[in-house]
């Protein structure tokens, strides 16, 4: 077996653990935040409801100032151990160590519809390809809904997209399909290898000003950095590598799980700024 297909076998086990739940993990205590609140949105794009879980930064009930946005995928791993089933990213934990001052919007994903919801292009064998309805409802209903409840910055410049693996996938999807909506996008160990779709769409794509973060590990097998360093390149044919948008951080020994993103996350945040 060489490397590329064991790195979408090490992906594909990661995408079928979100459907796996653990009765260990259902009786642990919640480690979420005070901070953190959550609510159920209607979607007439994806035809469901969805849970969203909201951050909002320490101070926010005592000032009046305005503040970015992070929209996050797979919210059942980004805050609380008890509803992680892989490990949870500490998000909340990590921002309040840093007193950031962003508000964290986390859409969970749809269980047995995930790998619909994340990804733009069919797979032969997975399937897939719902990513254009699952964008829409982030753009045309649940930001009109969060920018309507709080004090947000609704500027391209100020409005990021941040996810892993098919969550990765999507949010550099997303940040090339609405670049008037999110300027910014932190692109975690994207499964490319689901569609080669993803490269002719960046290839045919306007001008990319988006400011983008790329991050994997080099022990998530040899497709990974090397569809990394094509769509880098592919990038840096679309605009001068002058500029400065993009940065890649490969980790030595990393692997497709949550430790990687989770320490990978506040130096993400930082480079893309808010």
């Amino acid at each position: 077996m060489n490397n590329k297909n064991l790195s979408m076998i090490q992906q594909f086990n990661y995408i079928i653990l979100f459907f796996l739940t653990s009765i260990g993990l259902l009786a642990q205590q919640s480690t979420a935040s005070k901070q953190l609140s959550t609510f159920n949105i209607h979607s007439a794009e994806l035809n469901c409801d969805k849970k969203i879980r909201a951050y909002l930064p320490k101070g926010y009930a005592n000032s009046t100032k305005k503040f970015s946005v992070l929209y996050m995928h797979d919210a059942q791993n980004l805050f609380d151990t008890k509803t992680a089933y892989a490990g949870e990213w500490n998000v909340d934990k990590k921002l309040d160590s840093i007193n950031a001052q962003i508000i964290v919007i986390g859409i969970e994903h749809g269980n047995e519809k995930r790998i619909d919801e994340l990804t733009p292009f069919k797979n032969e064998k997975y399937g897939g390809g719902n990513a254009d309805n699952y964008l829409q409802f982030i753009v045309e209903t649940l930001k009109p809904k969060i920018d309507s409840t709080y004090r947000t910055k609704t500027k391209a410049r100020n409005t990021i997209l941040m996810g892993s693996s098919l969550g990765g996938l999507v949010s550099y999807y997303g940040a090339l399909k609405y670049p008037t909506i999110f300027g910014k996008a932190g692109v975690f160990s994207p499964s490319f290898w689901f569609s080669k779709e993803i490269f002719d769409y960046t290839e045919k794509s306007k001008k990319i000003n988006t400011k983008i973060y790329f991050l994997c590990g080099d022990n998530e097998g040899e497709s990974m950095v090397a569809d990394l360093n094509k769509m880098e390149r592919l990038l840096d044919k679309n605009r001068c590598y002058c500029l400065h948008l993009n940065e890649k951080r490969i980790v030595k020994g990393g692997q497709h799980n949550e430790k990687l993103w989770r320490d990978g996350f506040i130096k993400a945040l930082l480079w893309l700024g808010y």
